[in-house]
């Protein structure tokens, strides 16, 4: 039987929110996401996890900046209180067949047996849990990049929850979480969106039958992509729909609340406060909506807007500690101002 560590609930009435709330909260706009997420998580905590299985397979489909690897980063932060607290494998180091090597070690007798110490062994997965939860978060990104072998390596994990290393040791791959991303599908999704407009900017909102066609084309691409029997492994495929404005909206406020935080962080003593008006977040929301590039997007037009010119603010020692900043637009840009000093882009 699989030890069961569950994860912190606490009710709303108490003023915080379980995992499921959480994950909403910092994943605005891919509801499957956090649904499908949320209810393998419970069925862990309730004891009722398969065993000789892994506790979750998700296969993330969908555009660019659409929050696939995000949703990650963002379940390793709620269940270890850091989005860093995974293990990350980024598939595009993984295109050829002896690559995969790297993954579970040489065998010995192999060149570079005692050099190439394998990704996965049972040290490293525990490495990456924690007292308040014994999952281990795992993340294949861009899968569709790796070699065939990989993949052939990962039909005993996902099947049995066991992996066998180069020098014949086993490692349990039962409680783990695991997520695989990929923009397979991507192109078709975008062109069934805007139909002969490239990627133009959408207009108007997506009926249900257009998501379910958004759906079939990722589906569809991972099926021709992979064999039958490593999807059939597969305990979610989730498709990413590109965001609208209510979701950048909310990506954008979370963006801005990051960069404060950086500034109390690493500025400490000489921190002060970054003022974004709404008409400047509605200012930032229109340059850096993407229907391509999602909210990768709005991440770089917030850092062309505000943190260059802040950063060249705090070079020239134009903000005073404990000061306040203000983004404002004025003549279709942004300005910088601290008290009667004013910084323009």
């Amino acid at each position: 039987m699989k030890p069961v560590a569950s994860v912190k609930h606490i009710s709303e009435s108490s003023g915080r929110f379980d995992f499921a709330d959480q994950l909403a909260l910092q994943l605005p706009g891919q509801p499957a996401a956090v649904r499908n997420i949320s209810s393998f998580i419970e069925v862990y905590n309730a004891g009722l996890a398969p065993e000789a299985r892994p506790a979750g397979v998700f296969m993330l489909l969908g555009p660019t900046g659409t929050g696939k690897t995000r949703t990650v980063e963002m379940v390793a932060g709620i269940l270890h209180g850091s989005p860093r607290t995974m293990i990350k494998v980024d598939c595009g180091e993984y295109q050829t067949e002896h690559e995969v090597a790297r993954l579970i070690g040489a065998p010995p007798g192999y060149l570079g047996h005692r050099e190439t110490p394998p990704v996965f062994t049972q040290q490293r997965l525990a490495a990456v849990t924690t007292p308040q939860c014994g999952l281990s978060v795992i993340l294949f990104d861009e899968i569709e990049k790796a070699a065939p072998a990989v993949t052939r390596v990962l039909l005993g994990v996902l099947d049995r929850a066991v992996l066998h290393l180069g020098d014949n040791t086993q490692v349990n791959f039962e409680n783990t979480l695991i997520f695989m991303t990929s923009n397979l599908g991507a192109r078709g999704m975008q062109r069934e969106i805007n139909p002969g407009f490239g990627f133009a900017r959408p207009c108007g909102g997506r009926t249900s039958e257009q998501s379910r066609k958004l759906e079939a084309i990722a589906v569809g691409a991972v099926r021709k992509r992979f064999s039958p029997e490593f999807v059939n492994r597969l305990d979610a495929v989730i498709t990413y729909q590109p965001l609208r404005r209510p979701a950048l909206a909310e990506i954008l406020d979370q963006l801005i609340l990051e960069v404060q935080v950086h500034i109390d962080s690493r500025l400490t003593s000489r921190s002060f406060w970054l003022d974004v008006p709404a008409r400047t977040r509605s200012f930032l929301l229109e340059a850096g909506t993407s229907d391509e590039f999602g909210a990768r997007e709005l991440r770089r037009t917030l850092h062309r807007h505000v943190v260059q010119p802040m950063a060249a603010m705090l070079v020239s020692e134009d903000v005073r500690p404990g000061s306040v900043v203000r983004a404002r637009v004025k003549g279709g840009r942004v300005v910088l101002e601290r008290g009667l000093h004013v910084v323009i882009q």
